[in-house]
């Protein structure tokens, strides 16, 4: 997390539980390595998982070759946040293209002794920004005193000329007086890595680190460059749902099957609105619709004794745009916590339900390209995933035990970039909001 272009997965050791996910918030800081580019902030969201084959650790997304006890194979995507936001450009890079985040594709092997552990990782440009690549060599050392968990790591990173030049370079069309054309080539960064966890009561675990990384000489001599080292920093929370039920994914692990279709709201109707019921209309201009179904399991049933039971879904949408643009996909993951203890539960259970994750969406839906194009804002096809809604047992209301465990409800399906604060949604303010009426039983 802290500076990422250098960083081999810090979280990826915060879940042990197969079958386990957590979600959390982390904040980072980063010195700017540009010329005027000060500290730069931002907000990432943790979804995290650790499944037998598939893991997802916050920015790091992918699939397990090989994991046998000491040893370990993935291949994987990566987000890099290195560049700039294009809506905060560093004075010194004024009037340059733009050097956006990037997406990596990239493999790894570890290999893991009681002396400590050691990593190779090779990223490739996946996104078409740079087209340049990297490979990381680190050592890392996991030591643990009781709920305290820390990792002192040093990583070498071997860049490659295009992925220096991109970042770091001056095209000859982008020179001016005082910033002459300049181009880096490859050359070898070094960092020293932080890296922490503590573990609360509850399943809550609070995370930090920290990050020096001395950039290459050749990287520090240009125009742009005003740092010759950066240090970053990273606190947070995440809540660990594998810490109570590991065993979730047994065949007798009840299934959530839900179907759903609902309508895009009307331009300014936002989340807020909609849960506080000061606005609830669908789009009469330029309306799209949306179809799914979301399969869940639970998680944790009954949390601390309470009426709160936590289920984990994934789900698949289709964007019905009508013609006003190309339809799409989108897939959603988040886990969502059901609140059933209202006093009349025992005659009609209701639950009132709130899901967080993440939502990637195949095509930006066109109610979000719109409204985004009107207020000149970016838009991303990764985003944010809430979903608040509300619901009651069929089998209650009409007298059917059969069906007592068969939903009819009531949601929203919000998409959104955290006001514009997170780098890896895009830094998008901004995003869409479809209401929907769904049926779910659990099977």
């Amino acid at each position: 997390m802290a500076p990422a272009h250098a960083n081999p997965d810090p979280l990826s050791e915060l879940l042990t539980v197969p079958g386990s996910a957590a979600l959390g918030l982390a904040v980072r800081a980063e010195q700017s390595p540009y010329v005027g580019g000060g500290t730069r902030y931002d907000l990432l969201p943790l979804y995290l998982y650790e499944g037998k084959r598939l893991f997802l650790h916050g920015s790091r997304a992918g699939l397990k070759l090989f994991d046998e006890g000491s040893q370990r194979v993935d291949v994987f995507l990566d987000q890099r946040f290195e560049g700039y936001a294009d809506d905060r450009v560093p004075p010194s890079l004024a009037g340059m293209a733009e050097r956006g985040s990037g997406l990596d594709a990239g493999v790894s092997y570890r290999y893991r002794q009681p002396w400590g552990t050691v990593q190779a990782e090779y990223l490739q440009d996946a996104a078409g920004f740079s087209k340049g690549s990297e490979l990381r060599l680190s050592y890392g050392y996991d030591w643990r005193s009781g709920k305290l968990a820390l990792r002192p790591s040093l990583t070498l990173a071997a860049r490659s000329a295009r992925l220096n030049n991109y970042y770091y370079g001056v095209l000859p069309g982008e020179a001016t007086a005082t910033r002459p054309a300049y181009a880096p080539g490859s050359g070898v960064n070094t960092t020293l890595g932080l890296h922490g966890s503590y573990a609360l009561d509850g399943g809550w675990r609070l995370l930090g680190g920290v990050t020096h990384t001395w950039l290459d000489g050749k990287v520090k001599a240009s125009p742009i460059v005003g740092k010759s080292a950066q240090t970053g920093v990273f606190v947070g929370a995440a809540y660990d749902f594998g810490s109570y039920k590991g065993g979730w994914t047994e065949e007798k692990s009840p299934t959530h099957l839900k179907l759903l279709y609902g309508k895009s709201t009307e331009d300014g109707c936002h989340l807020a609105k909609i849960i506080t019921l000061t606005c609830a209309s669908t789009a009469k201009v330029n309306s799209t619709r949306i179809a799914g179904v979301q399969i869940g399991k639970p998680f944790i049933e009954r949390l601390n004794g309470w009426p709160l039971d936590i289920v984990g879904y994934v789900g698949l949408l289709q964007h019905d745009d009508r013609g006003l643009a190309p339809n799409g996909l989108q897939f959603d993951a988040f886990m969502k916590a059901y609140y059933y203890g209202f006093p009349w539960s025992d005659r009609v259970n209701t639950r009132l339900g709130l899901g967080a994750g993440i939502s990637l969406a195949q095509r930006v839906p066109y109610t979000e390209s719109s409204s985004q194009a009107a207020r000149g804002r970016q838009t991303s096809r990764l985003l944010n995933y809430l979903e608040p809604s509300i619901d009651v047992s069929l089998g209650d209301l009409i007298g059917n035990r059969a069906l007592k465990n068969t939903y009819l409800g009531f949601g929203v399906s919000h998409r959104s970039g955290i006001f514009g604060a997170s780098r890896l949604l895009g830094n998008v303010n901004g995003g869409s909001n479809y209401i929907y009426t769904y049926l779910e039983t659990v099977l």
